[in-house]
């Protein structure tokens, strides 16, 4: 085969993992592993926060974790967060409380946990949760997530499909009604992007593969994007090619062809 990626930016929830899970099946493990054995760079690309992937990077020869969209870089060999950008949530959460009757809200405490305002489903948020005020959740954070209690993805989708939230960068989550917020021109394609210059790696040699909304910039980004089978239209229609579902290990499949 004539091109090989340099560097592999791989999303988790739905490409690596069945959406909130953390395990990750034998192929999958073993396409990464041979991935990194051929010399690729391999980086975890995710909306979850640094204590989100803590269940996930053990089980990976990872060098690099970008979480939380973007705004947070873990370094592997280092065991260190090298990057962390932040923003103030406290106008975004006033003006999604009063379009959207009934939502929670949790602030990112990058490597503990959030703070939250209104309880979340179980399962909903890694690490220690604090309940706060609407004053203190308004702290400066890499990530502020929000729930639409009883509603569906669609049902949030059409509510805020004429929002303007200045001063952040958001998105819809296509399986639960969430919407998640990381500071202005962050996302994970600009993070590679940077990465990439920083490693010496040209963006034609990455291969990034991911399923959600905040996977577009990423999948347009990459020299190859691949999107999950699984993946929404839109996700779809911006990638070079669509590979496999998640339950038909599509990430490994995507892998295999490039690292035999």
């Amino acid at each position: 085969m004539s091109w090989r990626p340099r560097l592999v930016a791989l999303d988790i929830d739905g490409t690596l993992t069945a959406v909130g899970s953390n395990d990750i099946s034998p192929a999958v493990k073993a396409a990464i592993t041979r991935a990194t054995e051929h010399g690729a760079v391999v980086v975890l690309c995710t909306g979850r926060s640094l204590v989100g992937i803590s269940a996930v990077a053990p089980q990976l020869p990872a060098s690099y974790a970008i979480c939380s969209n973007g705004a947070v870089w873990w370094d592997a060999a280092l065991d260190e967060v090298t990057r962390r950008v932040t923003f103030d949530p406290g106008p975004t959460i006033k003006t999604l409380q009063a379009l959207l009757p009934g939502t929670v809200f949790a602030v990112e405490q990058t490597g503990v946990g959030n703070l939250s305002l209104g309880e979340f489903l179980p399962g909903d948020l890694w690490g220690a949760t604090t309940q706060a005020t609407l004053e203190e959740m308004a702290v400066p954070t890499s990530r502020l997530v929000m729930r639409w209690l009883d509603h569906t993805p669609a049902e949030l989708a059409f509510a805020v499909r004429e929002l303007e939230l200045p001063g952040i960068e958001w998105h819809v989550d296509h399986t639960e009604a969430w919407l998640t917020a990381v500071p202005p021109d962050v996302s994970k394609g600009s993070a590679l992007d940077e990465l990439c210059a920083q490693l010496d790696i040209r963006v034609s040699d990455a291969l990034a593969i991911g399923d959600g909304s905040n996977d577009v910039e990423m999948l347009k980004w990459a020299g190859l994007g691949v999107a999950m089978g699984q993946a929404p239209a839109h996700v779809q229609a911006v990638a070079d090619e669509v590979a496999p579902t998640v339950l038909e290990d599509g990430a490994a499949r995507v892998l295999d062809r490039f690292f035999p």
